[in-house]
Parts: structure tokens; sequence; C-alpha cells
């Protein structure tokens, strides 16, 4: 994805952080075997471990076989985002219709090398982490290659371990503008109160707060 400088993150804590706040919820993107074929988009919940990313899939998905011959996958998230009308972003002194409409969002896409996982023990120890990491609470049987009811339900399934080899991030919230900018379309945001508006005007006013006017940090 294209990412401006103003855009990028400002560190690994920073998208990380974001991370750790949203739903671990993405779109697993799979090229077609067939170059002249859409890729495929499957939408799963998945598990960070590490330098590797968890999740499981039922074994009739269609994937598979353009999974199975994938070096290279792409794992994408997105949220905190907002259309921005083009009346709240015309320049001072100008007629607000002159204004031009964007987005803000905040996008991580991890960029990873597939693993399937079709051993039953090492199947058990996915869902293990995933029940760790998506209902801590418990309130589950166990998860285990002979107990049900789980044991019977695992040749129904495969896992899949993604190798994280990079990660791109990025915070599209009008950084590169004048501090009052922001401010103002902050609290355009709040008083529109629409969906995600309320997250997108508190991930502007983190990055304003953290960046400060982006100008005065352009080198010379």
């Amino acid at each position: 994805m294209l990412i401006h400088p103003w855009d990028s993150a400002l560190d690994d804590a920073e998208w990380q952080q974001w991370l750790s706040t949203i739903d671990s919820f993405g779109m697993l993107v799979v090229n077609n075997l067939d170059p002249a074929q859409a890729p495929l988009v499957v939408p799963t919940h998945f598990t960070p471990a590490g330098d590797e990313i968890l999740l499981h899939l039922a074994r009739p998905n269609p994937v598979w076989p353009h999974l199975e011959t994938a070096t290279e996958v792409r794992l994408a998230l997105v949220g905190d985002y907002a259309y921005v009308p083009s009346y709240w972003r015309a320049k001072a002194g100008g007629p607000d219709e002159d204004g031009v409409p964007t987005s803000y969002y905040a996008a991580v896409q991890f960029v990873c090398r597939p693993t399937i996982v079709d051993n039953p023990h090492e199947k058990v120890a996915i869902l293990q982490a995933q029940f760790a990491h998506m209902q801590p609470e418990g309130g589950h049987a166990a998860v285990d290659v002979d107990a049900p009811p789980y044991g019977r339900m695992l040749p129904g399934i495969r896992g899949v371990r993604l190798e994280i080899l990079r990660v791109e991030a990025k915070f599209k919230y009008d950084d590169h503008n004048p501090t009052e900018h922001r401010e103002r379309v902050s609290a355009r945001l709040d008083e529109r109160d629409h969906a995600l508006d309320s997250g997108a005007a508190a991930q502007q006013r983190r990055r304003l707060a953290a960046i400060g006017d982006w100008r005065g940090r352009r080198a010379p």
C-alpha cells in the first residue's frame, strides 16, 4: 500500500499498540494459481504469537490449493476509519466547496511465509493458543486429540502458521496538514459521531500530540 512519510508508523511500538486494541480479525490474501483470476481473500480471526501469526480454516475452504503453493501471503487489517467530507478540508480562506475529501484510517499489513499444519497435535497447539488469546476467561472444553468435542472435529480443519517477513503500517490522519486543520477535523468527527468517527478522532489527536507540526520535522 502507498505510505507517505507523514502516514508511516512512528515506530514498531505504535502499530503493535494499535494491534492490541482491536479485534484480531483480518483478511488473508493469497495469490490465485491462475494469474488471470482474482486473488483469494479469506476473512479470519488470528492469533499473534511472537514472530508468527496462527490461524485455522475449514478443510473445505477453496483457498488450500493456492495457499499450498504460496511463498508469500498478506494478512491485512484496517480500523479507526472515517470519510472526511470535502467541505471539512477547504483551505483557509477558501470556499468550502473547493475542499478535497479524503479517508482516514489505520492499516497494518503482514507479509508472511505460510506453513500448513495437518498434524493433529500441532493443530491442537494452534487451537489452544487461539483459545488463550480469544477466550482467556476459559469456559470451553479441553482441546485434546483424544477428547470430545474438539478431538473428533480436528479432521475438519487445517492449521496455518504465518512467519512474519515484514510489516507495513499506515496511519492516515492528515498529519502533513497544519495543527489547526487537524484539530478542526477531529472536533467535527466527534460532533458527527458516526460509526468509527470517535476512533478516527482519537487516532488523529494521538498522532498530533506525538508529531506536532509535520513541516517542522522535515529535514532542510
